[in-house]
């Protein structure tokens, strides 16, 4: 793997309604961002996205997900790490603005991990 396609693996959380919007796109994509949410909050790893799944997605909707999916090194390098709680609660901010661009730039296919139901 040379410097231009090295890949940052990232965690995201959802529910029932953004896990099919995920489907519909052949799990290539992330739909936009609703009105109300101007950030996109992928997570740094894999015990973090099930907490919040678990606890907050099976909580609000009776099921949640983990996913998990790869992005462009080069891309990802323009977002800091937030810590947002414990040590492990690491997240990246990406502006509703720029989910397009981080759409473009995912390597492979957005996978389902771990999945929990009510």
């Amino acid at each position: 793997m040379t410097a231009s396609d090295e890949t940052t693996i990232l965690y995201r959380p959802v529910g029932p309604e953004e896990l099919e919007l995920v489907r519909a796109s052949g799990f290539t994509r992330w739909p936009p961002r609703l009105a109300g949410q101007p950030i996109f909050y992928p997570v740094t790893n894999e015990q973090y996205a099930t907490e919040i799944a678990e606890r907050w997605n099976v909580k609000d909707s009776g099921y949640g997900a983990v996913t998990r999916f790869r992005v462009r090194s080069s891309f990802m390098s323009r977002y800091a790490i937030q810590k947002v709680g414990g040590a492990h609660h690491t997240e990246w901010w990406i502006p509703a603005d720029e989910l397009e661009a981080l759409n473009d730039n995912i390597v492979g296919k957005i996978e389902v991990v771990r999945e929990f139901a009510a």
